[in-house]
């Protein structure tokens, strides 16, 4: 199983080369540490050490994935590309705990380069899309009555329509003889 993450990549701050700013032709690789799939931006090429791209990249991270790795690389004539710097955002940034499903986040984070040295700031946002609910699945149907499939107990008598699910406390604790 997976969730769909959709991660804007806006800009970059102050991004150097051995030390010395960066001229253009920059990009973004966005990837998943629990999966090989790989996505990028588009070369933005007029930046200079201060790029912008604002674009929106949709990856499937699997639910057991820990971090999403965002690199800036730039574009060489000789060998193809280079890296600038490294992210890794933590999924805990923006899922789960008091985090509300479908909200956006603006986030920073800072650039580390192969040297384990500073390299800039790159902006983010992201947001985890829900999860359509798909149509309820009938057990019966007939023209007077129809019955839903609901997995729980209800709540308040015969009149309610919400449902509890979970294993009563006491019940941990009954012992057979």
């Amino acid at each position: 199983m997976s969730r769909t993450v959709e991660i804007t990549i806006l800009s970059a701050e102050n991004l150097q080369m051995n030390k010395k700013p960066i001229r253009g032709n920059t990009f973004v690789t966005v990837q998943s540490d629990a999966s090989s799939d790989t996505s990028a931006t588009k070369v933005d090429s007029e930046g200079g050490s201060y790029p912008s791209w604002n674009e929106k990249l949709v990856m499937d991270a699997p639910l057991h994935a820990r971090f999403i790795t965002v690199e800036v690389k730039c574009k060489t004539s000789s060998t193809g590309s280079k890296s600038v710097g490294v992210a890794r955002i933590p999924v805990s940034d923006f899922v789960g705990g008091y985090v509300p499903e479908n909200q956006l986040h603006f986030l920073s984070y800072r650039l580390w380069d192969g040297k384990v040295r500073r390299n800039g700031v790159v902006n983010v946002s992201v947001r985890v899309k829900v999860a359509q609910q798909q149509p309820q699945q009938h057990l019966c149907n007939s023209n007077s009555t129809s019955l839903s499939a609901v997995t729980g107990v209800p709540v308040a008598g015969n009149r309610s329509t919400g449902v509890v699910t979970g294993i009563p406390a006491i019940w941990l604790n009954y012992q057979r003889n």
